[in-house]
């Protein structure tokens, strides 16, 4: 399993449960399609951050780097409603700082450790 993971600031006139709500459309549906294996949202919880911490936190789970590129590749050629729920998401955010994650130490580590 890999993690998408996004840290994403909103621009002052989005709303954030407007935000939400595009999110869970546009992702159930890439999940639903075997995209994507899960997703969750979460929002900094009473301003407490430092500097670096956005408002919004998404994680993306993904099988492995094919499925990733599959899910964008799908996002690409969605249809019509996936598509306005993209925009709409997409249209929302002011910022956004993504970053790729594995489990550590992943399976080939442990038994590489294990042997010696």
């Amino acid at each position: 399993m890999n993690l998408y993971h996004c840290m994403i600031e909103l621009k002052s006139d989005a709303r954030a449960l407007t935000f939400a709500s595009a999110v869970e459309s546009w992702l159930d549906t890439l999940r639903t399609s075997g995209e994507v294996q899960g997703w969750r949202l979460m929002r900094r919880k009473l301003g407490l951050a430092s500097g670096a911490h956005t408002d919004f936190l998404l994680e993306i789970e993904v099988a492995d780097m094919a499925a990733l590129e599959r899910a964008f590749h799908a996002a690409g050629q969605s249809d019509d409603i996936s598509a306005r729920h993209y925009e709409l998401m997409h249209g929302m955010i002011a910022r956004v700082d993504m970053g790729l994650y594995r489990p550590f130490p992943d399976p080939e580590r442990r038994e590489r450790i294990a042997l010696i």
